[in-house]
C-alpha cells in the first residue's frame, strides 16, 4: 500500500474511489449529434485504463431544449442519451474508474439563434457580455418544466449506470437565481437568500425523488462571485452550510470568480502566466467550515500541487482536468515512479480557446488527445530499426525524434541553434509565457532517455545530411518571418522576432502591424511598452489577434491596456517613407479608398513566416519519393510508400513551419501522425 496521499482511496458515500485524482467536468465538444459515440468514449476511457479515479462527463451536459449549447456538448434530454453513455460508463468501470456526469440548465449563458430558436430564459433580463444575448425572465411555466427536465436527466443517467451526477451553478441557470446581479424575480425565487435558494432546492428535491438517496449527487458552484453587488465570501459560505445541510448533495464542487466575461472565466479557469491553484486556499476553507466533501480544479497542473491540497487536507479530491488532456497517463507514471516523465501542461489553453470558438479541444503539445481513435498517446515499437536524420530542433523535430525514438529508430538530429526550441525560444522570451519551454524541456528529456543523437551549432546542408547515410530525412527546419509586404519601404520596417530576440531595440513611438494576428504581435508590443513606449497596434481585420484566443488574450489585455496601449482595426499598412527622423507609415483600407498617413520612428511587421526550405529542395531529387506524401496513407495511419525514384536510399518529409506557417499544435501534429507508421 503506497503512502503517497494522492494514491489513497477515498470513500464518497457508498463508492470507494481508488485515489484522490479526478478529471472534472469539461466538454472536449467531441459530441456527434449531442452524443458521446466512440470518440467521446475513448478520450474518457484512455484516462480510465491509465488509473483515474473518477471522471466527470461533459461541462455541461443540457437537460432542456431551451438549453442550446454555445458549443458541442452532449443533450441529456434526449432519451438517447442513455445508450452512448451506458457504453462509455462501462468501459471505464471496466478499467477501475468511476463515472459521473455534469447537467445543467445554461439559461442566459447561450443564445437564441442556436438549436430551435426558443428565447434564452434567466432570472432576470441582464445580458450575459460573453453570449450577448437578451434573456426572458422566467415564468412560473418554466420553472416547473426546468425542474422536471432536471429530474429526469438526472434518472437518465441513473439508467446509464453512470455513479453520480454534478449539477453546474456557477454561471449557468441556478447561479442565475443566486446571484443578486442576475435575479430580478420577486418572491417567492427573488429578494432574500431564501427565495434565491428556492429553485436549487426544488430541483434537488425533485432529483432525489427520480434517482433515489444512494445515488451520487453534487453541486459545482461558486463560493464567491467576486464582483461588486455579486454573491461574497459570506454568501459563498452560507450556501456551502445550506448544501451540506439540506441531506440531498453528496459533495460541493467550488470554484472562485465568474465566468459572464472573457477575463472573468480566465480567472476561474487560469492561463499560462497566472498563478497556479489560486483558489485552492479558498476550496479548503469552505471544506474546513462545512466538514463536507469537498472537489476542487483550478489550473492545479503538477503532482507535487495536487499532492499538497490532499495531504494538507484542503481537498478530499483533487482535479486535474487539463493537466490529464496533456499526459492521461499521470496516474500511472506516479505509480511506476516516473513523476519525472510526466508531460507538463504549460497552460497555453488551447484546448479550452478552440472550444468556446467553436472547436474541439486539443491539447498544444500533445495532438493525440481527442484523436486516440487514430493517434496513439503509447508509441509501439517499429518491425524494423531504421536510420533517421532530423533537420530542426524545434516542435516539430522534436516530437518527430521522439516518436522516432520510441519506435527504436537511430535518430540524429541536426539544429543550427546550440540548443533546442526554434520559436519556441522566442516565444518564451516573455516572462508571461516562459512555461512553453516546457515544450521543449520535456521532449529534450525524453530524447536523451531514448538515446537520440543531438548535433548542435550544426547548420546542415544536404551534403551533412547524406553524410549521415539516412533512410529517412525528416525537415523541421520551420520559418522566418516575412515582412516584404509593403509597396515600397520594406527596408524601413523590422520583424516582430526582432523585436522579441533583441536584436533590434524599441522604437519610442511605434506601429505594430499584425497581418498573422498571433501571439508574436501582442508580444513584441508587451516588449516595447514596457519601456515606456507609445505603441499602436493595427490590423486590416475587424477584430485584432484573431487567432489569439478569448481566455489566452486576457493576460495580454491587461498588460497591454495598463500601458495604454491602443489598437486599431480595419486599416492596412501600405508604405513607409523616411521623413528625417520619422517614418511616415500610408495607411490603407480594404474598405474603400480612404487613406492615413502614421508618424512614427519605428516601423514593426508580423506577417508570419515563410519556409526555411532550401535544404528541402537540395535534398528533393535525390529522395525515393521526391518529398511527395500520400495524404490518404497519413490520415489513414498507413507507412508511406511512395517510390517515384526507388534507386534513391532514403525517403523525405517536411514538417511543421518548413511546410508553411501555423502553430505549435499543428508542427507536433505534423511529426506525431507522420513518424508513428515510419
Amino acid at each position: 500500500m503506497s503512502n503517497d496521499p494522492l494514491l489513497q482511496p477515498y470513500r464518497l458515500k457508498h463508492l470507494t474511489l481508488r485515489n484522490r485524482i479526478m478529471i472534472t467536468s469539461h466538454e472536449p465538444a467531441y459530441p456527434e449529434d449531442g452524443m458521446p459515440k466512440k470518440r467521446y468514449r475513448a478520450y474518457h476511457a484512455e484516462r480510465a485504463k491509465a488509473g483515474v479515479a473518477l471522471t466527470m462527463t461533459a461541462g455541461s451536459a443540457s437537460v432542456a431544449r431551451d438549453s442550446p449549447p454555445a458549443f458541442n456538448n452532449i443533450l441529456a434530454w434526449k432519451d438517447e442519451v442513455v445508450g452512448w453513455m451506458r457504453e462509455l460508463t462501462d468501459e471505464c468501470h471496466d478499467h477501475g474508474c468511476a463515472v459521473m456526469i455534469q447537467l445543467t440548465h445554461l439559461g442566459r449563458r447561450t443564445r437564441w439563434d442556436k438549436a430551435d430558436w426558443l428565447p434564452v430564459v434567466s432570472a432576470g433580463h441582464e445580458r450575459e457580455p460573453a453570449h450577448k444575448a437578451f434573456p426572458k425572465m422566467v415564468e412560473d411555466w418554466d420553472i416547473a418544466r426546468i425542474i422536471e427536465d432536471y429530474a429526469t436527466a438526472a434518472d437518465r443517467m441513473k439508467v446509464a449506470g453512470l455513479d453520480g451526477i454534478e449539477i453546474e451553478a456557477y454561471g449557468h441557470l441556478v447561479d442565475q437565481f443566486w446571484s443578486p446581479l442576475t435575479n430580478g424575480l420577486d418572491a417567492p425565487y427573488g429578494g432574500s437568500l431564501d427565495n434565491r435558494l428556492r429553485f436549487t432546492f426544488e430541483v434537488l428535491s425533485a432529483i432525489r425523488k427520480r434517482v433515489g438517496e444512494a445515488f451520487i449527487v453534487g453541486v459545482r458552484y461558486t463560493g464567491d462571485e467576486d464582483l461588486p453587488g455579486g454573491l461574497t465570501k459570506e454568501d459563498g459560505l452560507e450556501i456551502s452550510h445550506r448544501l451540506k445541510d439540506c441531506g440531498m448533495v453528496d459533495f460541493l464542487n467550488v470554484v472562485k470568480g465568474h465566468i459572464d466575461t472573457d477575463a472573468g472565466l480566465t480567472d476561474v479557469i487560469p492561463v499560462q502566466g497566472m498563478r497556479s491553484a489560486p483558489h485552492l486556499e479558498f476550496a479548503g476553507e469552505i471544506r474546513a467550515a462545512t466538514q463536507f466533501p469537498t472537489f476542487h480544479a483550478a489550473k492545479i497542473p503538477d503532482v507535487a500541487t495536487a499532492r499538497f491540497a490532499i495531504s494538507s487536507g484542503k481537498l478530499d479530491m483533487v482535479g486535474m482536468t487539463r493537466a490529464h488532456m496533456t499526459d492521461p497517463h499521470i496516474v500511472a507514471k506516479i505509480v511506476a515512479g516516473e513523476e519525472e516523465r510526466i508531460r507538463p501542461c504549460v497552460g497555453a489553453n488551447y484546448c479550452l480557446d478552440r472550444i468556446y470558438q467553436g472547436g474541439a479541444a486539443y491539447c498544444i503539445h500533445n495532438p493525440a488527445t481527442g484523436r486516440e481513435l487514430s493517434l496513439p498517446h503509447s508509441i509501439p515499437k517499429a518491425g524494423t530499426r531504421r536510420r533517421i536524420v532530423v533537420v530542426g530542433a524545434g516542435p516539430a523535430g522534436m516530437e518527430a525524434a521522439r516518436v522516432a525514438g520510441e519506435r527504436g529508430h537511430e535518430v540524429i538530429v541536426h539544429e543550427a541553434a546550440s540548443d533546442p526550441g526554434g520559436q519556441i525560444r522566442l516565444t518564451a522570451q516573455t516572462q508571461r509565457r516562459r512555461e512553453m519551454i516546457s515544450i521543449i524541456d520535456w521532449r529534450f528529456a525524453e530524447c536523451s532517455r531514448l538515446g537520440v543523437t543531438f548535433r548542435f551549432n550544426s547548420f546542415a546542408d544536404a551534403e551533412m545530411v547524406l553524410a549521415e547515410q539516412p533512410e529517412v530525412v525528416i525537415i523541421a527546419t520551420g520559418g522566418l518571418p516575412h515582412t516584404e509586404i509593403l509597396r515600397t519601404g520594406n527596408d524601413l520596417v523590422v520583424s516582430a522576432w526582432d523585436i522579441l530576440s533583441g536584436d533590434v531595440p524599441p522604437g519610442t513611438d511605434v506601429l505594430i502591424y499584425d497581418d498573422a494576428g498571433d501571439y508574436a504581435a501582442l508580444q513584441a508590443a508587451e516588449a516595447i511598452a514596457a519601456t515606456g513606449a507609445k505603441v499602436e497596434v493595427m490590423t486590416r481585420d475587424r477584430t485584432f489577434a484573431s487567432e489569439v484566443m478569448a481566455m489566452s488574450l486576457t493576460p495580454s489585455m491587461r498588460e497591454l491596456q495598463k500601458r495604454e496601449v491602443t489598437f486599431t482595426v480595419t486599416w492596412r499598412l501600405d508604405a513607409v517613407r523616411r521623413d528625417g527622423n520619422e517614418l511616415v507609415a500610408e495607411i490603407g483600407s480594404d474598405y474603400g479608398d480612404v487613406t492615413r498617413e502614421r508618424r512614427v520612428d519605428q516601423v514593426v511587421v508580423n506577417h508570419g513566416t515563410r519556409p526555411l526550405d532550401d535544404v528541402y529542395f537540395e535534398l528533393k531529387p535525390r529522395s525515393s519519393n521526391l518529398g511527395e506524401v500520400d495524404y490518404e496513407a497519413l490520415v489513414a495511419g498507413r507507412p508511406q510508400a511512395v517510390a517515384k525514384n526507388p534507386q534513391s536510399g532514403f525517403q523525405l518529409f517536411r514538417i511543421g513551419d518548413a511546410v508553411a506557417a501555423r502553430n505549435t499544435h499543428a508542427a507536433i501534429h505534423d511529426a506525431l501522425r507522420l513518424v508513428k507508421d515510419i
